[in-house]
């Protein structure tokens, strides 16, 4: 690029939150782009652009008499509207850094009138904190649409500890960032993850995805019904189903609570198998028991035939799977990721399942830390897709479940979440906000961006137009663990890996039937 072509445009006027910027000709600024303002030798300012509108020296009449005439084909002498001096765009930017020998600092002041604006290099935003002690990659730093060669680390142990929302309508790349963060985490081997995979599309049954990682028989797990060769058969036994995981998953009345209660302190660990029978207790309401059969029977795939259970979606069973639950439990603990392939359930089995594992690792890393042994423990993290199934406000209203109380209090214990999402207004302001890191993808909703806006870790006001118009696999990073709101851009997950080393391409290892 040339030394003309570096120069983006010129201050010109506006203030603390909107510095006005003449965009110089043949240049074309972008929503998003970031900028650099040079101070002196050891100082210089970072800017992003939010805003861009046109800007003219010429009254608005004369322009609109001016284009007539072009479009009307009436030949007219237009020099007066030289487009290079009397026509012009105008960008609106903002303060993000203030970088001085290095360090970066919350900018408290504006650029000189008039100082000539450039566009950031990659020295200029070296800056940007690299984890080192156990680094998660998200992307690279992106400039407008422009992607910069530098990447994005956060320290493992912060961002998966205070909790992660990834907000986006469908076809963002969502999936593909979690892919990509995953294979990441896969590096560490520190991190104990529970991936509840609704769709079955992070393991690469029959494609490349994290299967194909060079650590995975180290540092990973895979669950399923139909489980490939090398896998682990999801099935789990009745008897380890407590009341407690069905707390906010499925809605029980008064009365049917209290037969829950009466049924598994006579029936101890056979409660449910009682219920589902239809074995009556003279304590219990005929209809009562009925409708609680009932619900059980729907929500765990059951039905009796001859007096016996039979267990139609394969996952839940009276003979079988009794250590499944603690493989698992063991697993996370060992900082290992669990991938659990949920495709074959019903929403309620499948976040079950996920209530089941969390109240374990949860009320375990509570009971460590009452004993002064939690520091010996990898942080834990459970990602959920869909998260208003169990995060919605009237989840909460209905008394909450296990996810909403790791929401609100995991990070004491190194239990965090992360919430994936196309709807975040439905989920209450409160938990919102307990999420540290918000990894913000495309939204062309304006409610769903007032949401994540409202609860960002950084003001996000000016950035409402930026989000609308976020292509596929562009982001902005509002962490708690950043400076400022990080653009960055997430590589295609296919790509992203082919330039690592050492992972498995052989076609056997790529579908597995």
């Amino acid at each position: 690029m040339s030394k003309e072509l570096d120069t983006a445009g010129q201050v010109i006027g506006g203030q603390v939150a909107s510095i006005l910027i003449r965009q110089k000709s043949g240049n074309k600024l972008e929503l998003g782009e970031l900028l650099a303002v040079d101070e002196n030798e050891d100082s210089y300012l970072i800017l992003q652009v939010f805003n861009l509108f046109y800007g003219s020296q010429i009254p608005q009449s004369a322009r609109e008499l001016a284009a007539g005439l072009n479009l009307e084909g009436v030949q007219s002498g237009l020099d007066f509207m030289d487009p290079k001096l009397r026509n012009y765009i105008l960008a609106e930017v903002k303060a993000i850094a203030r970088i001085t020998k290095g360090i970066a600092k919350v900018p408290k002041i504006l650029p000189s009138f008039f100082s000539s604006v450039r566009y950031a290099t990659k020295n200029d935003l070296k800056f940007i904190a690299t984890a080192t002690k156990s680094p998660v990659y998200l992307g690279n730093i992106r400039s407008g649409s422009k992607i910069l060669d530098i990447s994005l680390y956060l320290d493992g142990e912060d961002f998966f500890t205070h909790h992660v929302l990834i907000p986006a309508t469908t076809g963002r790349g969502k999936s593909n960032l979690v892919k990509v963060l995953l294979w990441s985490a896969l590096d560490q081997g520190k991190f104990g993850i529970l991936v509840l995979d609704s769709h079955d599309e992070y393991y690469g049954r029959n494609t490349i995805g994290l299967k194909n990682h060079p650590k995975v028989n180290k540092n990973m797990l895979y669950y399923s019904t139909n489980a490939p060769t090398g896998a682990n058969t999801l099935v789990i036994n009745l008897k380890t189903l407590e009341p407690k995981h069905f707390e906010g998953i499925i809605s029980f009345t008064d009365a049917q609570e209290q037969a829950i209660s009466i049924y598994r302190k006579q029936y101890k660990e056979n409660w449910i198998e009682q219920i589902i029978l239809g074995t009556e207790d003279d304590t219990v309401n005929p209809k009562t028991l009925l409708v609680l059969q009932r619900k059980l029977r729907i929500a765990l795939g059951v039905s009796v035939l001859d007096d016996e259970i039979i267990c139609g979606n394969e996952v839940f069973s009276i003979t079988a799977g009794e250590s499944t639950i603690r493989s698992i439990i063991g697993s996370l603990e060992k900082g290992k990721i669990v991938v659990m392939d949920t495709s074959r359930l019903g929403d309620e089995a499948e976040l079950l399942i996920g209530s089941i594992i969390a109240n374990e690792i949860f009320y375990r890393y509570k009971e460590a830390k009452g004993k002064g042994e939690l520091t010996e423990k990898p942080v834990i993290s459970i990602i959920i897709e869909e998260a208003p199934r169990v995060l919605s406000v009237e989840k909460i209203e209905q008394g909450g479940n296990i996810y909403s109380t790791i929401a609100r209090e995991g990070r004491k214990f190194k239990v965090g979440l992360i919430a994936i999402t196309q709807l975040t207004s439905i989920i209450p302001r409160m938990i919102l906000t307990n999420m540290n890191t918000k990894i913000i993808l495309g939204n062309e909703m304006a409610t769903e961006r007032n949401a994540v806006i409202e609860s960002a870790a950084q003001d996000l006001s000016d950035e409402s137009r930026t989000i609308a118009r976020l292509d596929k696999g562009e982001a902005i990073v509002s962490s708690i663990f950043t400076r400022f709101a990080v653009p960055i851009y997430t590589p295609l997950f296919e790509e992203f890996i082919k330039k690592k080393d050492n992972f498995d391409t052989s076609e056997e290892n790529l579908i597995l039937q």
